[in-house]
């Protein structure tokens, strides 16, 4: 079964908050992907583990209807009360029982969840609902970000990777499979026509409050802050107030450039 990690309204509403939609490098290997295939255009596409949708407003601009599913409610409730395209849809289901027909969908997409699926079962599952045709689009960003910001980058990065290493020592064991780059997730993939690019690399905007609230987001943080609050939340405090010093300005709003490495598994039926 689906290990089950962002459950509480607090956290999808964290979640909601500060987590950011597939960058441009990795929609358009997804995209030019699909498109070599043939995939697109196309009547359906599943998006897998959504959470609160980040990923699935990126398909609504791409698929005549799309429907994304999660596990948990709560993250549901929050893709619900965002607003979208009127061709998207939510349900809450597990990633390993979808309730669709048999080879019924054109494009099956997971980002940043696989990891949390029971990973021969939901292969199965796409197996049985992805088109002849059809493809698969798996993807997660690593845990090896950077900062860039004038000419302290090195150092910026230096102050949240303190943070951020302490943070992933509560790491779920199942952050394995990111850690070898899906390796064990494509090789799970039944489709034979099948690839696994691990060189993709976005740039997502964001501020000194977004970074912050992107560690707040993570599981292991949610674990940190569930086993000692008040040292998990002085962390962050703290990071905060290093990075501003770092950069040498006072708003929590400041710009600063988030590089993300993406893992892509794309499959073709």
């Amino acid at each position: 079964m689906a290990t089950q990690m962002f459950e509480g309204r607090g956290h999808a509403a964290v979640y909601q908050k500060y987590r950011f939609a597939p960058g441009k490098e990795l929609r358009q290997t997804i995209l030019s992907y699909l498109q070599e295939k043939k995939a697109i255009p196309a009547e359906l596409a599943v998006d897998v583990g959504c959470g609160s949708g980040q990923g699935t407003h990126f398909l609504g601009e791409h698929f005549k209807k799309v429907v994304g599913t999660d596990i948990s409610e709560a993250q549901i409730q929050e893709a619900k009360d965002t607003s979208c395209m009127p061709n998207i849809s939510y349900l809450v289901c597990p990633a390993e029982e979808l309730p669709f027909q048999d080879a019924s969908v054109d494009v099956l997409t997971s980002f940043t969840a696989a990891h949390w699926f029971d990973v021969e079962r939901f292969m199965r599952e796409a197996e049985r609902v992805v088109k002849p045709g059809g493809c698969v689009a798996i993807s997660t960003y690593t845990v090896d970000m950077s900062l860039r910001y004038g000419d302290c980058s090195e150092k910026l990065t230096q102050v949240f990777r303190e943070c951020w290493d302490k943070i992933l020592k509560y790491s779920h064991n199942r952050l394995k499979y990111v850690l070898d780059n899906y390796k064990d997730i494509f090789e799970a993939l039944l489709f034979p026509d099948k690839k696994r690019i691990t060189d993709i690399y976005d740039q997502i905007p964001m501020t000194v409050e977004g970074v912050i609230g992107y560690m707040e987001s993570a599981s292991p943080y949610q674990t940190f802050k569930k086993n000692d609050p008040k040292t998990a939340t002085s962390l962050l405090q703290e990071t905060k107030k290093r990075m501003l010093e770092t950069m040498g300005v006072s708003s929590h709003e400041t710009p600063v450039e988030f590089w993300v490495r993406h893992v892509c598994v794309l499959g073709c039926k």
